[in-house]
C-alpha cells in the first residue's frame, strides 16, 4: 500500500500494541480518501495544523484513542474514537457539524499479526479486506465508492417502495388508487374447468351448463315435484316473466301461501292476554 509503509516506519517507535497497529492503518485509509489529521483529543488546540502524520502523543492511551480530522476540500471536521474491548477494537467517526456518526468493530488477531508488530512487510493480514471494511462502514457515505453508494440507494428505494406498497395493501381504510398498478396480472384458474368445477353451477344462473346454482337445487333433485314453474310468475308475489326460464330460483315464501279463507294467525288465541293462565 502506498504510503502506509512510510507513515508505519515513522511511527513504528510508538507502536507497541497490535491495536497501535491497526488504528495507524485506519487512519492511513482516511488520509488516502482527503482527510488531514489535526491533531489528538476531543477539543481543538492552537497549535492544530493539518497533516497525513500521526500527532506525536497518538498512542499514550492503549484503551482510548481519540484523533481529529478535517477534510481537504471543506471546513468538514471529524472525530475518530477507537475503544478497545478485549481482543477488538470498535472504531466511531463523527462529524462535528452534523453529529452524523459511522461505525466499525475490527477483530484485531484477524489482521494484525501480534509478533510482527515491527516488520511491516508481515505485519498486517488480510489488508485488504480491513480496507474495504474502512470504506464501506465507516467512511460518511458521500466519501464511499460511487457505484456502490449508488447500488445501496438503489436497494433502498426498492426496499422503501416494498414497504409502502405493504402498508397500502394492509389499511383496511384506504381508497384503491383510480390508476391500477402496471405489471402482469395474476393468473385466475377458470373455474369452470377441473379441479375447480365444483361449484361452478353457481356462476352459471341460466342453467347453460346443465345445472342450477344450488348443490341440491329442488327444481332439478330427480325426484317428482309439482309442475311448479317460476318462469310462469307466482300470484301477487312475482309477475310472469320474472324468473327466465331454467334460472336457478329460490323461493322466498311457502308457495300458495296465499289461500282463500281466513288466516289462522288472524284471531288470537283466548286468554292470550291473560298473564295467568
Amino acid at each position: 500500500m502506498a504510503g502506509l509503509e512510510v507513515l508505519y516506519t515513522c511511527v513504528a517507535g510508538n507502536i507497541t500494541c497490535p491495536q497501535d497497529a491497526v488504528v495507524c492503518f485506519v487512519h492511513w485509509e482516511l488520509i488516502k480518501n482527503g482527510y488531514r489529521c489535526i491533531g489528538s483529543g476531543d477539543d481543538a488546540r492552537s497549535s492544530d495544523k493539518k497533516s497525513e502524520l500521526l500527532p506525536a502523543d497518538w498512542s499514550n492511551n492503549k484503551e482510548l484513542y481519540s484523533l481529529r480530522y478535517k477534510a481537504n476540500n471543506s471546513d468538514t471536521q471529524m472525530l475518530l474514537k477507537a475503544i478497545t474491548v478485549d481482543s477488538t477494537l470498535i472504531f466511531n467517526l463523527m462529524n462535528s457539524s452534523t453529529q452524523q456518526v459511522s461505525d466499525l468493530t475490527v477483530n484485531i488477531n484477524d489482521h494484525v499479526n501480534t509478533d510482527q508488530l515491527h516488520t511491516f512487510d508481515s505485519v498486517f493480514k488480510d489488508a485488504d479486506s480491513l480496507s474495504e471494511k474502512v470504506k464501506t462502514q465507516l467512511l460518511p457515505p458521500q466519501d464511499r465508492p460511487t457505484g456502490q453508494r449508488a447500488e445501496r440507494k438503489s436497494q433502498r428505494d426498492e426496499e422503501e417502495e416494498e414497504q409502502r406498497r405493504r402498508g397500502e395493501d394492509s389499511d383496511p381504510l384506504r381508497i384503491p388508487s383510480r390508476n391500477p398498478r402496471q405489471g402482469t396480472h395474476p393468473h385466475w384458474p377458470d373455474p369452470m374447468v377441473p379441479p375447480f368445477a365444483a361449484g361452478g353451477a353457481d356462476l352459471d344462473p341460466f342453467g347453460s351448463r346443465g345445472g342450477g346454482g344450488m348443490i341440491v337445487d329442488p327444481l332439478r333433485s330427480g325426484y317428482p315435484r309439482s309442475g311448479f314453474d317460476p318462469s310462469s310468475g307466482i300470484p301477487d308475489i312475482l309477475p310472469p316473466g320474472a324468473v327466465p326460464p331454467g334460472a336457478r330460483f329460490d323461493p322466498f315464501g311457502p308457495i300458495g301461501r296465499h289461500r282463500p279463507g281466513p288466516d289462522p294467525d288472524h284471531m288470537p288465541p283466548p286468554g292470550y292476554d291473560d298473564m295467568f293462565m
